[in-house]
């Protein structure tokens, strides 16, 4: 699943083995976030908001963005 965090950055998060990987795509580019662990226990579409809940300081006035569909809140979204 790959996220856009308020046009800021995006994250790619994967399954892996028995765990979730989170990882950063850079200029094209996939690189580890070894600095964002995701629990393990969460399911697949638990991700968006725990992630949401996480990085939801990071949006700034006039940025368009969608909203979680039960929260009605700004988060960011999956993008692919």
């Amino acid at each position: 699943m790959k996220f856009d965090v308020y046009g800021r950055f995006r994250l790619e998060v994967q399954r892996e083995n028995d765990s979730w990987v989170v990882y950063g795509l850079p200029l094209d580019k996939r690189v580890r976030a070894t600095d964002l662990i995701v629990p393990s226990t969460l399911k697949a579409n638990e991700i968006a908001r725990f992630l949401d809940d996480i990085f939801m300081s990071y949006p700034h006035p006039g940025k368009a963005s969608s909203y979680c569909r039960k929260s009605r809140r700004k988060c960011f979204y999956e993008v692919f």
